[in-house]
């Protein structure tokens, strides 16, 4: 319903703020994190909002950026994940720290977030991870890229360039775009953390 909000930040408070808007103002769900970034009281902000509907419920739940919000409507397709978790995921880790979390397994880091307990974490990289399934990055091409480097250098580049392809799709990504993009954004020596990060500025 509303894509974006932009207007005055005119309050805070725990787990919302409220932004004015032509003589209208929205309340928007976000958490403390998410708040601090938007900026200080009275700020001019432009707000990433999702509209949240259900039969007992409708609230806008708000984002920094469009990476955020569309990492909290990915987490609503997550069986037992509501609103309030997908909010706390979204705006306590960055989208690509999320990715690669969910492609590492990473149980621990997810885990870290205020009501994501181990058993909601497991099921967050279960169900995302299976969105991957049926894609294969071309290694060959991937490999070409590599010739006349060390054996080591290659498997190394090709198994960063295929894990931040991984976390890209399970960003929404379409698996061409991610393929290009990290090509792109690699140079030797990136790990996967830093070549999902300058692949999401790119993209």
């Amino acid at each position: 319903m509303f894509a974006f909000i932009k207007g005055t930040l005119i309050q805070k408070k725990e787990d919302s703020v409220i932004v004015e808007n032509s003589g209208i103002g929205y309340k928007i769900f976000c958490s403390p994190a998410v708040q601090e970034r938007l900026g200080k009281i009275n700020d001019q902000v432009c707000v990433f909002t999702y509209h949240y509907v259900r039969e007992d419920i409708s609230a806008l739940y708000g984002f920094p950026g469009s990476a955020e919000h569309d990492l909290f409507i990915l987490l609503l397709q997550v069986t037992g994940i509501g609103p309030k978790v997908a909010m706390s995921l979204a705006g306590s880790i960055s989208p690509s720290e999320f990715a690669l979390s969910v492609i590492t397994g990473d149980i621990q880091r997810l885990t870290t977030v205020k009501g994501v307990g181990k058993k909601v974490a497991e099921r967050i990289i279960l169900e995302l991870k299976d969105k991957l399934k049926g894609y294969v990055p071309d290694v060959d091409a991937m490999e070409n890229r590599f010739a006349g480097s060390g054996t080591e250098e290659a498997v190394a580049g090709v198994s960063v360039i295929k894990e931040a392809v991984s976390a890209l799709v399970v960003l929404g990504y379409s698996a061409p775009q991610a393929m290009k993009f990290t090509n792109e954004a690699y140079s030797d020596g990136m790990n996967t953390e830093e070549l999902i990060r300058k692949a999401l500025r790119l993209l």
